[in-house]
């Protein structure tokens, strides 16, 4: 995600807090002007966030493997129907070649429906 801030307030006073199913962006001693739920759970500890010109870069690590997002903000934006589908395809390829490292999938294409990644032929192993 990135956060346009005010250009008015030093760095060192914004903040931003990554819990599994929550963040919260904001600027020391005042409310949050992010404070919201997220679509699905992170991994916290794979999850952070810097700070760029006036710009705040917050990278989330899923939690589970092969799961497209609409948004990382529950109840926010939405994947047009084709993004989500090339998004579905991206993950399957990516599980494929995890699962078979010798092999080049980088030409493979899909027909029609792709299946889900993390269910397809017993689902995702999470080594």
């Amino acid at each position: 995600m990135y956060i346009d801030l005010p250009q008015t307030v030093p760095k060192k006073l914004f903040y931003c807090k990554i819990q599994s199913k929550h963040i919260e962006v904001g600027i020391k001693g005042n409310p949050p002007y992010l404070n919201h739920d997220l679509s699905s759970p992170v991994k916290t500890d794979s999850s952070f966030w810097t700070l760029e010109d006036e710009v705040m870069h917050v990278t989330l690590q899923k939690r589970d493997k092969g799961q497209t997002w609409a948004s990382p903000i529950l109840g926010q934006g939405g994947l047009d129907p084709y993004v989500a589908d090339l998004e579905q395809k991206r993950l399957m390829l990516q599980r494929f070649q995890e699962e078979n490292p010798g092999f080049d999938f980088s030409q493979a294409q899909f027909t029609g429906t792709c299946p889900d990644p993390r269910t397809f032929m017993g689902g995702i192993r999470n080594d």
